[in-house]
This record gives C-alpha cells, structure tokens and sequence, in this order.
C-alpha cells in the first residue's frame, strides 16, 4: 500500500497501488500520514522523496472507487490524501512519472522539488466532475507557476506535458524514463550533505514569506538570519581557507 525506506539521507515513500495507478484509498491515506510523521520524527531522515510504483502513474489521486473510504477523512487537520494540509519542515522531492492527476497533482505541488519523466502528465481532471481541489493545489500552485498559469490549469482542468511543465516551473528536472527516483535520491543525498540549520532557515523564508507584503518578507528574512550568524561565521571561515572555491561543491 505505502512503502516507507531508508536509502542514505532520504526517507523514499512509495505508495503501491499500481493496479489503480496509485490512486489512494482510505487506508492508503492513513498510511501515507504514518509514513509523513515517521519521516518528521526521524532526524536522520532529511529530505523526503515522493514517488508512485511502477512506470504509469505517481498517483491518479482518489480512488473513485473507495470514496466511501475517504468520506471521514475530509475535515482531518492533515488532509484527506495523507498529508496535503502539514506543513513539512524538511525538504520533499517528488519523483514523477506517468499520470501526475487530481489530487495525485497536489500531492506533487506538496513537495518543495519535482522531478519528471518524458511520460509525465500532470493536470486537475476532476474539473470534469465538478469535484473541488482540497488537497492544497488552489493555493500551491499559483506560488510555483504564478496565479495566470495556475488559473488556467485550475479552471480549465487539461493535461500539461512534461515539456511545458518544465517550461513554466513546475518540473524541476525531466530526467530519463526509469531514473526518476535514482535521480530524486541523488538531489536529497545533495541537499541532505549541506548545512542543515541555513538550508531549512531560508527554505522556511521562502515558504513563510511567499504571502507577506515584501517589507515582512524581508523582515522575517532577515530575523532568520540573524538566528544563523554562528553558521554564518564558521562558513566564512571555511571558504577563506580554500573550501569551495571556483563553484565546487554547489548545484544539486
């Protein structure tokens, strides 16, 4: 239903349900939010890696066939589809290939970074149901593709390949069929080697900050800061003596 792993630095949840190309039932829900607080809990675990099994689908979202299921799940604080109301306060990378829909979709937008095979597809088809997004993706995806682009996908409900995903900023990176995940572990092994308290410091500016006027942004950006001087300083001191010169050690 839900693998959860430990491969190095990453927590890699899996949801296993390539018969109903990974769409998520109840039980599935509450396994995925098992997994997202095992992940929480586990300081060794540092970035989290989303995938789907299987070649076809990340996930389909709901399964419309165990809606009954779901029902109960609809006001729970964290969401119907597992986690999709939590903030996370460590990094998520999702590893995409195949149908990228519905709340599977949101499920994506969830994570801070995607990855994405030629096969990917992404789009909001329950628009032609007449079923509402509640997992998030009315509100994450205007802060990564901008509010006119997200209208379009919201209203319209179409199918976005993965070549204009990556053009308008939703993919993060289209890698080769089969490479999703390797490639998705690898950027957490990256993001994972980095100073932990400065990376998660400026990624809470970016998030926290995306609805303030720019005064607040900048001045929660700058409060955060200040609470990483000593990094600050040990890392100044690093680079003067010759570490990372010349770019080494940077990009993910």
């Amino acid at each position: 239903m839900v693998r959860y792993e430990r491969p190095g630095a990453a927590a890699l949840v899996t949801i296993d349900r390539p018969e109903r190309r990974n769409a998520i039932d109840g039980p599935t829900a509450e396994a995925l939010h098992d997994a997202f607080r095992r992940f929480v809990a586990d300081d060794e675990a540092r970035v989290l890696v989303l995938a789907g099994a299987g070649e076809h689908a990340f996930c389909a979202g709901a399964d419309l066939k165990a809606l009954d299921t779901l029902g109960p799940r609809l006001d729970l604080p964290e969401g119907p589809l597992g986690f999709t109301r939590l903030a996370s306060p460590k990094p998520a990378i999702a590893a995409v290939t195949g149908w990228c829909l519905a709340g599977g979709f949101e499920l994506a937008l969830w994570c801070d970074l995607r990855v994405a095979t030629p096969s990917a597809r992404f789009g909001f088809t329950e628009r032609r149901f007449g079923v509402p997004l509640i997992d998030g993706g009315t509100q994450r995806l205007p802060r990564i593709v901008g509010s006119g682009r997200a209208l379009d996908l919201v209203l319209s409900g179409r199918i976005v390949e993965v070549e204009e995903a990556e053009r308008i900023g939703l993919v993060t990176e289209v890698v080769s069929p089969g490479t999703h995940v390797e490639r998705a572990l690898a950027m957490a092994e990256r993001l994972a080697a980095l100073p932990q308290d400065t990376m998660l410091s400026d990624r809470r500016a970016v998030l926290e900050g995306a609805g303030l006027p720019l005064v607040q942004g900048l001045t929660l950006e700058a409060q955060l800061g200040r609470g990483r001087h000593g990094t600050a300083l040990e890392g100044a001191a690093r680079f003067a003596g010759g570490e990372g010169r010349h770019g080494t050690g940077t990009g993910l």
